[in-house]
């Protein structure tokens, strides 16, 4: 049985324009231990499916529909106090983007680590203590370093203060939203070692969100593609670096640099759609080199070419 499982994830935001159609007919699983790097262009959507399996959801949302299966459960139909008490970070947590901002500044770091525990477990405040210490040491950092307060450490220390505080309950599944995009390249570095340090060490499952396809694949070992709220391919690491299927994810690596090949970067033509009135029929199509009639008529099923292998476009069947 699959850890996570979801089937049909839409959501859709009300705007002054109309209804953005943010995530449409989602589908994706992950194992137990393994890394989903969930990976796409700005604004596709990546975050809004990831706060809709953790319901940290705005105002403004017009539909939210599908199953999010947590162990066969359906976590969707549960009310917002269990969900809050039973699954939100003791099963599944997150590190949201910009989340090093999020650290309030009159509190020690410590405090703030260890404040879900106090919340959700029966503990006093010398267990929750040791217990954060003892994970400080697990993530590189002093024990000392729970006396102070977030001016006095650098962007990676307060990273690794966050991704602290996501793990603090140790949760089945951790939700890494661009965990390193305001990090400088050096402890960007530190920090992928650091997750797959503690994805070898502790055995957790996580989503791993990014723009950067070279980035995710340091650490993921599925990836899953997303384009204008549609995810358009998922396989397996091997499969979608090294035999990527889908127009657009062929674009998306062939823009990445090549350290040992002489290969110049090219870059994916046109702008994402507007999502409050997407095009027909395929949303990639008036961007895509390879598009024929039928992309722009008719929405392109979900087919596997080969086993594990997903992909949504009619250049594979129909």
């Amino acid at each position: 049985m699959a850890l996570l499982q979801v089937e049909d994830l839409k959501l859709h935001y009300k705007t002054l324009r109309g209804n953005a159609r943010a995530v449409e007919d989602v589908n994706f699983s992950i194992e137990k231990g393994e890394t989903l790097g969930l990976v796409g262009e700005s604004g596709c959507g990546k975050t809004s499916t990831v706060i809709a399996i953790t319901r940290v959801l705005p105002k403004n949302i017009e539909a939210l529909k599908g199953q999010v299966l947590l162990m066969g459960e359906d976590i969707t139909k549960l009310p917002d106090e269990v969900f809050r008490k039973e699954v939100r970070w003791k099963k599944i947590s997150m590190v949201f983007q910009g989340a090093m901002n999020s650290l309030n500044p009159v509190i020690r770091v410590g405090d703030q680590v260890a404040e879900p525990i106090l919340l959700h477990e029966e503990s006093t405040k010398n267990e929750a203590r040791e217990r954060v210490m003892d994970l400080l040491e697990i993530i590189g950092l002093p024990k000392e370093f729970y006396s102070r307060y977030p001016h006095e450490l650098s962007g990676g220390m307060k990273q690794r203060i966050v991704i602290a505080m996501a793990l603090i309950l140790s949760p089945s599944l951790v939700i890494l939203d661009e965990p390193t995009s305001a990090l400088d390249v050096s402890i960007q570095a530190q920090i992928m070692n650091l997750l797959k340090s503690l994805k070898r060490k502790l055995g957790i499952s996580m989503i791993f969100i990014t723009h950067d396809i070279a980035l995710a694949s340091d650490l993921s070992d599925r990836f899953a593609v997303m384009y204008a709220g549609n995810i358009v391919e998922v396989g397996n690491a091997a499969q979608v670096l090294t035999n990527a299927l889908h127009p657009y994810t062929q674009l998306l690596l062939a823009s990445t640099p090549r350290l040992r090949e002489d290969v110049t970067p090219s870059y994916i033509p046109g702008a994402p759609p507007d999502l409050v009135a997407p095009p027909t029929g395929c949303r990639f199509h008036p961007r895509c080199p390879k598009s024929f009639d039928r992309c722009s008529s008719e929405v392109p099923a979900d087919f596997e070419p080969e086993p594990g292998h997903r992909v949504k476009c009619w250049l594979y069947g129909g």
